[in-house]
């Protein structure tokens, strides 16, 4: 992959707790940030997501 290319990431593109982590070699991976307070979510998930009990839109989050 080359750097600032991003994987296709499905519903973790528009999810709140996501975060794009790029490495000094231009790879690029999801961080899903519930992760560190939940053991159901995987810190880097399978990408793309097409299923998540923690999926919270962007712009729904208060």
């Amino acid at each position: 992959m080359m750097r600032g290319d991003r994987p296709p990431a499905g519903l973790c593109a528009r999810c709140r707790h996501r975060r794009w982590i790029t490495s000094d070699r231009g790879s690029a991976f999801l961080l899903c940030r519930l992760s560190r307070r939940d053991a159901r979510f995987r810190r880097y998930p399978t990408l793309p997501v097409l299923r998540c009990a923690g999926f919270e839109a962007e712009d729904e989050a208060s």
